[in-house]
């Protein structure tokens, strides 16, 4: 028996052996006959024409010595390989081989720019064509319908624009069809229900809509639809349960209305399920009942009511279940099978206590329901306690009074004195995050369809304008689906927030290339209210990598606040990788409207004296500030040439320097001697350079070496007040009123920073027009206003010693200063 198996394996190793060598000699046979066959001149002569009018040519693996059918063309080489661009295939077997003709086309990904043009109907052997991510533009011909050998036809990632042809319907060969993010309008023509071998079609973000033709209904042979961001419109057909092929089918982002059909139960080859944000009527889950092959089910925001399954745990291939933003109730299910990794439940109304297999192992986001805690199960998901409907920690006994926060970053100080927390924690496909003093949380939902390794958070090195704080943006946090931050146990009354966008992944729209179609579409609630539908960061703030500030009002009556970025479905899919859109935020930062009477100190913090209708702020000071040596800021002033000199004060003369970075600055030198020693000089340099805010001029850093004091302030372009008012030439500026006011009013934010929240108190009492420095937006910035801190009574008419009665009058003057300005 033993002799007997290892003759029959020999034998058929022979046969295999045999086989190869035969097919290898066809092969060559082919190649040589094909070396020695011509292309048909008119393609020759098409294809010359569109590369000419493409802009583009064709690469050295083919079109040996002119001939197009030749190398690469014929020898088998990967059609998509990357030095194979532009690309095509030949058959060679034509006129007992002698005539080549051109089977396949592609130009792929090379930001080519024009229209299709009617040579191309000369390529009539064509069965593939593929011209994804361009910038073609144009109507899509109705000459395409010619190309009637086409199997497979895509056009994705372009700027094609119009109605679809119905002659596409006479494509009946065409076993795949991919339309998708392009420009288009109107609706699918019915005609296409004749590609009755269609297998895979491609219809996202292809401008589309109307309701899906009946005569759909033929496509049984249909395996992929996806169909998400698009206006499709009325109910899901019934039909599609018919599709009995179907593997992957995606649903999101459209106008829809529900129910789920209850023909779905029919699609048992069902892979993966993607429909969301239905509207009217309600489904239960019954319909998967029989969909035991799916690995992905997403059904987010599609009135889904009832219970889940209780056989949940048998459906062995699921790995991914998004079911959030329904209304399911009831009790989680006692099991799940291991394969099930990735589980949004949240916002429901789902009840009851944790099963075993509940706990930090697996991505699982609970937020929003209503379980129940003890003992036995309020460590199992730290802080989701403090998630749930009632968002119960620190109700009715509030804490704060407001919050900011670094989305994805660092914690971070801001010239104005905000301090925006730290929210780098890893985020996942479901998970949520509770600050140990639950002042606020973060939740997190959504995977990246289709991509390798997904980052939560955009990190850019690409300059930020029109913002002062360019740095708030090197670092977003980044979602595919839904993001919220709550502002836990908050003093109860009105706020205002404003959140800090800005679009840092795509192309400007002005560069047409096929990275510029991106579109990142989502929608903004705040307290549950829909604020903004539909935002898209770069079409609102002109351009990518421009930042823009987003500002509501809300009143909080609860004790909590929950802000809300959902991507709804809408937007492109892969631009500029497979799986990149959803929301994107920089930064949270959420004020009161009113006078709170809470210190905003977490419990067990330090205490602060504070007076009622004080918002007390908190600037951290480092160990040391940014320093400069002598050198460096000679080299920067030019030796402080006379041609530099800005003008000189009470404390010493101010140039102007370019250090080696490229950064303007002023620096000072302090004529004043100070009784200050080198280490209690650095001390309060580290504090005034940590008291910050937009209406003071933000200070660098400081040089001591022997005797020489110089400090180092932001250069601003519009120099002092008085220049700008009384000066001449070039200097004096013509401000308007309305201009006149906001200087009066920055001024006057600057003064009451310094006088009641920082920290320090610092009171400037030589508050003139001298001292008020303009930057390019005519922004106010009071400058000297650290040099109290710096100097003794003795040596200065500054005095710090000031008290009771005497701060008051001292704040009243300066206003009064602030007054008479508006008269000048």
């Amino acid at each position: 028996m033993d002799l007997r198996v290892k003759l029959s394996s020999s034998s058929s190793i022979l046969l295999d052996q045999s086989r190869y060598v035969c097919l290898l000699i066809l092969l060559m046979l082919n190649i040589s006959n094909a070396q020695n066959a011509t292309t048909d001149p008119s393609e020759v002569a098409a294809l010359n024409s569109l590369f000419e009018q493409w802009g583009t040519q064709a690469v050295g693996l083919w079109n040996l010595s002119g001939e197009p059918c030749s190398g690469s063309a014929i020898n088998g080489t990967d059609f998509e390989a990357p030095l194979n661009n532009p690309a095509i295939i030949c058959d060679c077997r034509y006129n007992n081989g002698t005539t080549c003709h051109i089977t396949q086309l592609g130009v792929y990904a090379l930001n080519k720019r024009g229209v299709i043009p009617e040579e191309l109907v000369a390529l009539k052997y064509l069965t593939l064509l593929k011209i994804d991510q361009n910038y073609f533009t144009g109507p899509l011909p109705a000459f395409i319908g010619n190309l009637t050998a086409l199997t497979l036809l895509s056009i994705a990632h372009n700027a094609f624009y119009g109605n679809i042809p119905p002659e596409l319907g006479n494509l009946k060969e065409l076993t795949l069809l991919s339309i998708g993010v392009n420009n288009f309008s109107g609706t699918l023509p019915p005609e296409l229900g004749n590609l009755v071998n269609l297998e895979e079609i491609y219809i996202n973000s292809c401008g589309l809509g109307g309701a899906i033709p009946s005569t759909f209904a033929k496509l049984l042979r249909m395996r992929i639809m996806s169909a998400s961001d698009a206006p499709f419109t009325g109910k899901i057909p019934d039909f599609i349960g018919n599709w009995t092929e179907l593997t992957d089918l995606r649903f999101q982002g459209n106008s829809f209305e529900g129910p789920i059909p209850s023909t779905f139960s029919n699609l048992i080859r069902l892979e993966s399920l993607r429909i969301s944000d239905l509207a009217n009527v309600s489904s239960s889950l019954n319909f998967i009942r029989n969909m035991k092959n799916l690995t992905h089910l997403t059904l987010r925001n599609a009135r889904i009511n009832g219970t889940i399954p209780s056989d949940i745990g048998t459906y062995q291939e699921l790995n991914i279940l998004f079911l959030g933003n329904n209304s399911l109730s009831g009790t989680l299910p006692n099991q799940k099978s291991d394969t099930l990794q990735t589980v949004d439940l949240s916002y429901n109304y789902l009840a009851g206590s944790f099963p075993e297999w509940v706990s930090t192992s697996i991505n699982l986001n609970l937020v929003a329901n209503s379980f129940i805690f003890d003992s036995s199960n309020i460590s199992v998901l730290p802080g989701l306690d403090c998630l749930q409907r009632n968002f119960p920690c620190n109700r009715n006994k509030p804490l704060y009074a407001n919050f900011a926060i670094k989305c994805g970053g660092r914690e971070m100080r801001t010239a104005d004195g905000t301090v925006f927390e730290a929210e780098n924690t890893t985020l996942g496909s479901a998970s949520f995050n509770v600050t140990s003093t639950q002042k606020w949380a973060v939740s997190n939902v959504g995977l990246y369809a289709d991509r390798q390794n997904p980052e939560y958070i955009q990190n850019t090195l690409a300059q930020v304008t029109s913002t002062n704080i360019p740095e708030l943006y090197q670092e977003s946090r980044i979602s595919p689906g839904s993001l919220r931050y709550y502002g836990l146990g908050l003093q109860n009354g009105p706020y205002n927030m404003s959140l800090f966008f800005a679009e840092t992944a795509f192309d400007d729209r002005s560069s047409q290339t096929w990275q510029s179609l991106g579109r990142r579409v989502f929608d903004i609630y705040i307290q549950g209210r829909l604020e903004l539908k539909d935002f898209d960061i770069s079409e609102e703030a002109g351009g990518v990598r421009r930042a823009i500030t987003k500002t509501f009002n809300a009143t909080v009556s609860e004790n909590y606040i929950e802000i809300h970025l959902f991507w709804a479905g809408k937007g492109t899919c892969c631009t500029p990788v497979q799986g990149y859109y959803g929301p994107i935020i920089s930064a949270v930062s959420v004020v009161p409207d009113f006078i709170p009477n809470v210190t905003g100190i977490p419990p067990g913090g330090p205490k602060e004296k504070s007076r009622t209708g004080l918002i007390v702020v908190f600037v951290g000071i480092e160990s040391r500030p940014n320093t400069f040596t002598y050198a460096q800021l000679r080299t920067a002033t030019e030796d402080f040439s006379p041609a530099k000199r800005l003008g000189e004060g009470g404390y010493g003369p101010v140039y102007k320097g370019t250090l080696s970075d490229g950064r303007e600055v002023a620096v000072k030198q302090l004529s004043v001697a100070s009784n200050h020693g080198t280490t209690q000089f650095i001390t309060e340099i580290a504090i005034i350079s940590a008291v910050q805010h937009r209406n003071l001029v933000k200070l660098y850093g400081c040089c001591i070496e022997g005797s020489r004091r110089l400090l180092v302030y932001e250069y601003l372009e519009n120099k002092s007040l008085d220049k700008a008012l009384f000066g001449a030439g070039k200097d004096v500026l013509h401000l308007d009123w309305p201009t006149r006011f906001n200087v009066c009013m920055g001024t006057a934010r600057g003064l009451a920073y310094l006088h009641e929240e920082s920290r320090p108190r610092i009171v400037h009492r030589d508050v003139k027009a001298s001292n008020i420095l303009l930057d390019a937006e005519l922004c106010p910035k009071i400058s000297d206003f650290g040099l109290a801190k710096l100097y003794d009574d003795k040596q200065t008419h500054i005095s710090t010693r000031v008290a009771g009665t005497l701060y008051f009058f001292v704040a009243e003057r300066d206003m009064k200063v602030m007054l008479q300005l508006t008269e000048i």
